[in-house]
């Protein structure tokens, strides 16, 4: 990376840090995703039962690697030849679970959490349930605010997750959110077809229990 753009990147990050500390959440960060799995390492005991929300940037980070490699009680919703409704089992259960891991579809500049479900099982178990909630992000996911992250979910984070998905929506097809030409910063708009991935938006803005949330920021892009 550009030395200049670093300087520049590395100021909106700094803001971000300062603001999401203003709201009760716990930050960190790490220069490169090679440092996150030793991060991640800090923030959980061993034999803690974890969960995580579907994000690629866990598996572009090694943290999924890192979970399976036997110091935790993971529930792992990637195990080959799980059935649906196993799946579903996992899903509930780590809302108990010591700690949940995932990613955010964005950050704000004013310290704010963005996420849009289908399932919903990840923005639910950020909400509630884990004692402790660890958000990884690269700085691609960084927006200047919540009109900007709608914006970056209907034109990045949908389209690309429902190809790796291969939902057979809109977003797959053509790139983008059908509503982002007539309706770009309606949050709920979108297709109504049975594969459609947005089906509920949460804002994670200050946070009653303090550092329940951790949120390990990355100078790296990472994820959708």
């Amino acid at each position: 990376m550009d030395i200049n753009t670093k300087a520049i990147i590395g100021k909106r990050i700094d803001k971000t840090m300062k603001n999401l500390e203003k709201n009760n959440m716990q930050v960190h960060y790490v220069e490169t995703k090679a440092q996150i799995p030793e991060k991640v390492c800090e923030l959980l005991k061993d034999g803690d039962t974890v969960g995580v929300g579907g994000a690629m940037t866990l598996f572009e980070s090694g943290v999924i690697d890192l979970l399976r490699s036997g110091r935790y009680k993971f529930l792992d919703r990637y195990e080959e030849g799980l059935t649906g409704e196993q799946i579903n089992r996992i899903f509930i259960d780590s809302f108990s679970a010591d700690a949940y891991i995932s990613s955010a579809n964005a950050i704000t500049e004013n310290g704010e959490l963005y996420n849009v479900d289908g399932n919903s099982n990840r923005v639910a178990a950020i909400c509630f349930g884990p004692k402790s909630v660890i958000i990884i992000a690269g700085y691609n996911k960084l927006v200047k605010d919540l009109n900007e992250a709608i914006i970056r979910v209907k034109t990045i984070a949908a389209p690309a997750n429902a190809t790796r998905l291969s939902c057979q929506t809109y977003c797959k097809e053509k790139g983008e959110c059908m509503s982002f030409n007539s309706h770009p910063g309606e949050m709920e708009s979108g297709c109504s077809g049975p594969a459609r991935i947005c089906c509920n938006y949460v804002v994670s803005a200050y946070q009653r229990h303090k550092d329940r949330i951790k949120v390990i920021l990355v100078g790296e892009e990472l994820g959708y």
